[in-house]
């Protein structure tokens, strides 16, 4: 093969052209990358990617997992673009048949994000055999798409069958005086030690709900409001002292000892390779953002339903004649939140504990549905009716407000006013705890907006929002704000021009006058504003590749426009260029048998270099964005001057080479692979 040698105009050297970046390359490349977001202004760059979107590396296990190598090569590719952190979603275990984070556990982990290949190396005392492993997993496969899938239900097999093996091994290791194993057991015995509240440890929790597992499985379901009475409220009555329940808690305590404290290894497992990642994430300066769920799962629900209102969930306002959302969330009974104005109830304690447990690991928070936590929209659990199709009847359900809403007597469900409490007493106080402020967090405030909602939220405690730029401009907003294009919940940025009939390239939000505008300020660049305005417009007597390339170039606009503020989001199709049609990690409020199964290709780096240097690509060409970006930022600083000439010189000349940089890297990744030429 001839590969044709020229000069590096940044470090002298010679290289040969390739659309990937040499190693030698990668600090300057990095470097370059954040002077750029800098200049930009952008403090906070964080991709979007929960914990199963993972991608394999040596074997397939079926699921992604945020604390694996996989995890360690997606982490390293986003910090070399800019990227300083990640947001997961909700990381507890999976409630069954539902691969919804958002309906897993609160308070524990996911055990299908232990990295099984660790398992068989001297480390953790080779308590997985590497045949186990071999045979419960998969080689790679490569293939012509940028993503795969998650198997859920494979998933489950494997990790069931790998970690009784390594629970059985580490027993029988530690048996026989095994130093590994020794060191396991003394790593396990202090995890459980670790006090959660004052009379409960990690240890109790997980024998809790190691005892609920096994409640599930001798009564075939778990949905514990089927089992008979003692077991259905066996918490709730051993916490209350009833004798009957003690009995029969330290029953199966007793009988299934191996089996609680199986589950209490598998917790023990996954948080020692959580804290394990966070060391990794610590030495490269990266942020995770744990996902504080709203809901719960039925697990939780069983240890503290004298925290709950029965009868209720919460769900989501809707207007017109569209039905309102219902989502089966159990919903905290306000008058189980506090007691006088000093001390939590059990439904603070809840939501105390399940703060705690997000922020354990993770150096920031997402908190989802904040109206969630403030003026929640319920419902009562028998007023929803369906018809024959199992289409949801509007006028069945019977939902209001929290604030408003009456019980049978005609007496607020929330008369004290405790639900409004919530953010000054049990969310702020444990942000500030953990060294965040409140302008720290991703709110997600994506929802109805009620009085008490705006009251709380704007007025009082002046909190940030999420813009979400697919509808939304930029300009006038603060900087407070967290921003994105899309979410884990929407279409590819890239697909959003031409669908749904094409509505967005109308939208003042796409607006290409507005856009180029914005992004040229400086009336002495107006020949490249109307150049670059008539680039992302488009017109009818546009062919059909014309057509794309203009909605492609109107995408990148949109994404320049993201890059002038402080704290972004950016999704891991985006970046990738997923752009298959119906491929989507999330269709919200849909059942799409695909939901919460897209996950990134095992070969995703030479996928996203062969994306930028295609003919056509997807993917996101960070240098390219950021000059965009940056000379839109110089516009600003130069109207705000009180001499702009000075100012644009003085700019112009200070960032001259940081532009040219860009220049070159964002070439450099279009580049082709050099053609084999025939002797």
């Amino acid at each position: 093969m001839y590969v044709p040698i020229i000069q590096n105009r940044i470090s002298n050297q010679q290289f040969s052209f390739q659309r990937r970046p040499r190693k030698e390359e990668e600090a300057d490349l990095h470097q370059t990358i954040e002077n750029g977001f800098k200049v930009a202004g952008v403090k906070e760059r964080i991709a979007i990617t929960h914990g199963s979107v993972f991608p394999a590396t040596d074997r397939d296990t079926f699921i992604g997992s945020p604390y694996g190598e996989g995890a360690k090569e997606w982490i390293t590719f986003l910090k070399l673009y800019g990227f300083n952190g990640n947001q997961l979603g909700p990381n507890g275990a999976l409630a069954d048949k539902n691969y919804s984070p958002y309906n897993s556990s609160a308070l524990n982990e996911n055990p299908l994000f232990i990295d099984l290949k660790a398992l068989t190396s001297d480390k953790y005392g080779r308590i997985l055999s590497k045949k186990t492993y071999e045979n419960i997993t998969l080689p790679v496969i490569i293939d012509d798409k940028n993503y795969d899938f998650s198997n859920f239900e494979e998933a489950k097999y494997s990790y069931y069958t790998a970690l009784n093996e390594a629970y059985r091994n580490y027993r029988k290791n530690l048996a026989k005086g095994n130093p590994n194993a020794i060191m396991l057991y003394n790593q396990f015995t202090d995890f459980k030690d670790v006090k959660l509240t004052p009379l409960t440890t990690k240890g109790q929790q997980y024998e809790e709900e190691g005892i609920y597992r096994v409640l599930s499985a001798l009564n075939k379901t778990s949905n514990f409001e089927k089992w008979d009475w003692i077991d259905r409220n066996l918490i709730l009555e051993k916490r209350n002292g009833n004798q009957e329940a003690i009995k029969r808690y330290d029953y199966l305590k007793n009988k299934y000892k191996d089996s609680i404290e199986e589950y209490q290894f598998e917790q023990f497992i996954v948080s020692k390779q959580i804290q394990e990642n966070k060391d990794f994430r610590e030495k490269i300066g990266f942020k995770y953002f744990s996902d504080l769920l709203i809901g719960c799962s039925k697990m939780d629900l069983w240890r503290y339903q004298d925290a709950f209102l029965e009868g209720f969930s919460i769900g989501a306002f809707e207007g017109g004649d569209r039905p309102h959302q219902t989502w089966g969330i159990p919903v905290l009974d306000p008058r189980k939140l506090f007691i006088g104005y000093d001390k939590l109830n059990v439904g603070g304690e809840f939501l105390k504990e399940k703060l705690e447990h997000a922020l354990e690991y993770c150096e920031n928070i997402r908190i989802d549905h904040a109206l969630g936590l403030i003026d929640p929209f319920i419902y009562k659990n028998d007023t929803v009716e369906y018809d024959e199709n199992h289409n949801q009847i509007k006028s069945k359900v019977y939902g209001n407000f929290i604030s408003t809403f009456t019980d049978n007597e005609g007496s607020r469900l929330d008369d004290y006013n405790n639900y409004p409490r919530i953010l000054e007493r049990i969310v702020l106080p444990t942000l500030q705890e953990h060294g965040l402020n409140k302008y720290d967090p991703v709110w997600e405030n994506l929802c109805c907006e009620p009085e008490t909602f705006k009251k709380i939220y704007y007025q009082e405690q002046k909190l940030p929002k999420i813009v979400q730029t697919e509808f939304s401009r930029v300009e006038g907003e603060s900087n407070d704000n967290w921003y994105l294009v899309g979410s884990h919940d929407t279409i590819p940025a890239m697909n959003m021009p031409s669908a749904d009939g094409g509505w967005r390239k109308g939208n003042y939000a796409w607006d290409s006058l507005y856009l180029a505008g914005y992004l040229h300020q400086d009336p002495t660049r107006a020949e490249e504003c109307q150049a670059f305005c008539k680039k992302i417009s488009g017109n009818a007597n546009q062919n059909e590749s014309q057509k794309i390339q203009s909605e492609k170039e109107l995408v990148k606009a949109k994404f320049a426009e993201l890059f002038t503020k402080e704290k972004i989001m950016v999704s891991f199709a985006d970046i990738l260029g997923i752009t298959d049609q119906n491929i989507v990690y999330n269709i919200g409020g849909s059942n799409n048998n695909l939901n919460w199964k897209e996950r990134i290709a095992p070969d995703f780096i030479d996928k996203y270099y062969e994306n930028l240097s295609s003919d056509s690509p997807t993917a996101l060409n960070i240098p390219e964005i950021l000059i965009t970006a940056v000379k839109a930022k110089l516009d600003m600083q130069i109207m705000q001057s009180e001499n702009p000439d000075k100012t644009r010189q003085e700019l112009h000349e200070r960032y001259k080479p940081l532009i040219k940089k860009l220049e070159y890297y964002a070439n450099m990744l279009k580049e082709k692979e050099p053609q084999e030429i025939a002797s």
